[in-house]
């Protein structure tokens, strides 16, 4: 074998040996953590909870069915289809990375996620269900009582089915995206553009209410800081209260907990509201009512190739 085919081989090699021993960069946003270990009996019990339609009052929804996991651990609407089959009054938010969110909801009233399923479950626009009738139809079933027996001490429980989705829930984290293997040294994974597309989301600004881990997800801020976006948009209605409706204090009107960005290219449409359907809309109503400035045509394109690198991985496979 000549030596140049030898260093065909080597080369690439010795790449890749640099890359995997390449320290962690030192930048404000962190890479998503592992995923805590967790009771692998109430994890697929969760997982089947979160697949079972008898968590709603009629048997017609799951939490699978407005947070699709194949699709970015949301839906496609505007506003998801209830039990009763009509829309609910707010975006349906990923479930991906949910977790790591520091409150539940768009207007942060659950502290846990065990809260928000309390909630969820007897919403009467969501499930319409009440955990009375839960547990008793779950009990009934020969399957679930063996699975909940193995897995708690003290079987079908309202806390118990709270916590086996949680449980669940706190498995699923989308990592590997191409931004966390750039935060963790490989800094030739994202391109020229996308490195500049970063620089400029920090430089503009979006990262002081985009920060953390989790790309938001760890703060509260006003919907339109740089002007009236809700006068702007037209129809006010009740959500748009934001967390006034947890508090009812005035200076939580249009209040919101601020999303995270992991996965945003995938999990259209965004807002509370979903009135942003593509992610250049999107980003074009931050820079006006939350930066109150007007990027460049290039500066908007570079940014936007930047947030497509923080969709991450489920199952082995690009979300």
């Amino acid at each position: 074998m000549s030596p140049f085919f030898h260093r065909l081989i080597l080369v690439p090699l010795f790449g890749l040996c640099l890359s995997a021993g390449a320290a962690p960069l030192d930048e404000p946003l962190k890479p998503l953590p592992t995923a805590p270990k967790q009771n692998p009996l109430r994890v697929e019990l969760g997982r089947q909870l979160f697949n079972e339609p008898r968590l709603s009052v009629n048997g017609s929804i799951s939490c699978a069915s407005c947070h699709q996991l194949e699709n970015g651990g949301a839906d496609e609407l505007a506003f998801s289809i209830g039990f009763a089959g009509l829309p609910v009054a707010i975006n349906t938010p990923s479930v991906f990375n949910a977790s790591l969110n520091f409150r539940q909801f768009w207007n942060g009233r659950a502290d846990t996620l065990e809260a928000q399923i309390h909630e969820v479950v007897q919403s009467p626009s969501e499930m319409g269900s009440n955990w009375q009738h839960v547990v008793q139809t779950l009990s009934a079933d020969p399957a679930y009582q063996a699975s909940f027996a193995n897995a708690y001490p003290d079987g079908v429980t309202m806390t118990n089915v709270q916590n086996a989705l949680a449980t669940y829930e706190r498995t699923l984290l989308s990592s590997n995206s191409r931004f966390d293997q750039y935060l963790l040294g490989d800094t030739d994974i994202l391109t020229r553009e996308e490195k500049y597309g970063y620089q400029r989301f920090k430089e503009y600004g979006c990262i002081a209410c985009h920060q953390g881990v989790n790309i938001g997800g760890n703060m509260f801020q006003k919907f339109g800081v740089m002007g009236d976006y809700f006068q702007f948009r037209g129809l006010a209605v009740e959500s748009d209260l934001g967390r006034y409706l947890v508090t009812r204090d005035e200076e939580d009107r249009n209040v919101f907990k601020v999303p995270s960005l992991r996965n945003v290219a995938v999990t259209a449409p965004y807002f509370h509201d979903g009135s942003a359907r593509t992610l250049e809309d999107a980003v074009d109503v931050m820079f006006k009512f939350q930066l109150g400035r007007i990027p460049s045509t290039e500066d908007k394109t570079l940014i936007i190739k930047f947030l497509k690198t923080l969709t991450g991985e489920w199952g082995g496979k690009p979300l």
